[in-house]
């Protein structure tokens, strides 16, 4: 039997983290996002879109 693919995330970057509180900043550094347009691509799961529901005025999601 295979293995079931998990669905994948590309989140995106979308606005600067400059101005924003601390625990913003380190969600997005723990997301793997250093600038503005960089894009890193996650398991769709419980716990990134806990991450992102933190810093969702900052990104964007795409399901792939």
């Amino acid at each position: 039997m295979a293995k079931k693919q998990q669905k994948k995330l590309i989140v995106k970057q979308v606005r600067s983290k400059i101005g924003h509180n601390q625990n913003q900043k380190r969600t997005l550094e723990a997301l793997g996002l250093r600038r503005i347009g960089h894009s890193v691509e996650k398991n769709n799961n419980p716990e990134i879109w806990g991450m992102i529901n933190v810093v969702k005025h900052l990104v964007t999601v795409e399901e792939v």
